[in-house]
């Protein structure tokens, strides 16, 4: 389980977290929903680790993997050396270990034939992949997302929702910050809304005919809401 009490984090005399408080258990799937500004990249840097909070505390009784928003690849890497990376600098396992877990990965998220290619030779929806793998070789009991689908096309969005579904089948906890609601909708069974860095809803998304519609109210700027 994962566990966040009473958690606050400034930036300056600026609150980008306020007293945020939520449990999710095991294999959840949960949406983090919220205008810009809102606090959710925050969130799920406080919880990787890659920001301290402040007030409050934070457990998740296990390793977190993170997506970020912009993939962060090494540019001069392979995406096999990418995904490799991260297991031999902790020395976890043997290099021809890592590489066969490597392969197994990028054969279950279709892009094998890309292990030898560099980011700036990939799409966006393969990076994204690569990216996907680079943290599923740790086996993190959570994984993180940053907006996911950014600057991805629909179709390149829905092979996304499907990767993400694989991993939903392995029955590991997710946690996605994202604006689209309607690609929440397909993934999240719940979903936690911020605003000003306060958790204003924590609402269940199954059987929600309109998600977006459902929460509107939680937006407190027009040009924000969805």
């Amino acid at each position: 389980m994962l566990r966040a009490r009473n958690v606050s984090k400034f930036h300056g005399d600026r609150a980008s977290l306020c007293d945020v408080s939520f449990s999710i258990e095991k294999g959840s799937v949960v949406g983090l929903a919220g205008e810009s500004g809102s606090g959710k990249s925050t969130l799920l840097r406080c919880i990787q680790g890659l920001e301290r909070v402040d007030e409050g505390s934070i457990s998740n009784g296990g390793c977190a993997g993170f997506i970020f928003q912009d993939f962060q690849l090494f540019p001069h890497m392979t995406a096999m050396e990418n995904i490799v990376y991260a297991p031999a600098r902790q020395r976890r396992w043997k290099k021809n270990t890592s590489e066969k877990a490597a392969i197994e990965l990028l054969d279950t998220l279709r892009i094998r034939e890309l292990a030898d290619r560099y980011p700036a030779q990939l799409s966006g929806g393969q990076k994204q992949r690569v990216a996907l793998a680079r943290s599923l070789i740790l086996k993190p009991d959570i994984l993180l997302c940053d907006e996911p689908t950014s600057g991805l096309d629909i179709a390149t969005t829905g092979d996304v929702i499907d990767v993400l579904k694989s991993v939903e089948n392995q029955k590991m906890t997710m946690i996605i910050a994202s604006h689209d609601l309607d690609f929440l909708g397909k993934i999240a069974d719940r979903i936690l809304v911020l605003r000003r860095g306060k958790l204003v809803a924590d609402i269940s998304a199954k059987g929600v005919p309109n998600l977006a519609a459902s929460l509107r109210p939680y937006y407190g700027r027009t040009e924000d809401a969805p």
